[in-house]
């Protein structure tokens, strides 16, 4: 068989050319579902962990970002926010992150 589509009775005439019997097809059945079962979990457990904010923390911890850097970032998440409040019109929040981006300024002029 190659990678076309296969139908049950052509998989069942596999089986049967391989003789494993039925005792040996439950125990394949068996092992191929409990694999499957495993993997699945495994799967939702990745995805679970992997957006978790102990994950987004950890991951960017291991960035090792230099405080300079990581102003940097600060400015321009800073800077996109202020773009999005100003659109809105939601002024005390622009008024916020003016703030915010006073004492992102000082770090950033301090690295200079």
């Amino acid at each position: 068989m190659d990678n076309k589509r296969v139908t049950n009775k052509q998989i069942l005439q596999k089986i049967d050319d391989l003789k494993v019997g039925e005792e040996g097809l439950n125990t394949l059945a068996l092992k191929i579902v409990s694999r499957m079962v495993k993997l699945k979990s495994m799967e939702d457990w990745f995805q679970h962990v992997s957006k978790s904010e102990a994950s987004w923390s950890q991951s960017y911890a291991e960035l090792e970002l230099t405080e300079e850097e990581a102003a940097i970032g600060e400015a321009a998440k800073l800077m996109t926010l202020m773009e999005l409040f100003k659109g809105e019109e939601e002024y005390e929040k622009c008024a916020i992150i003016r703030n915010r981006m006073d004492e992102v300024n000082k770090i950033l002029r301090k690295g200079k």
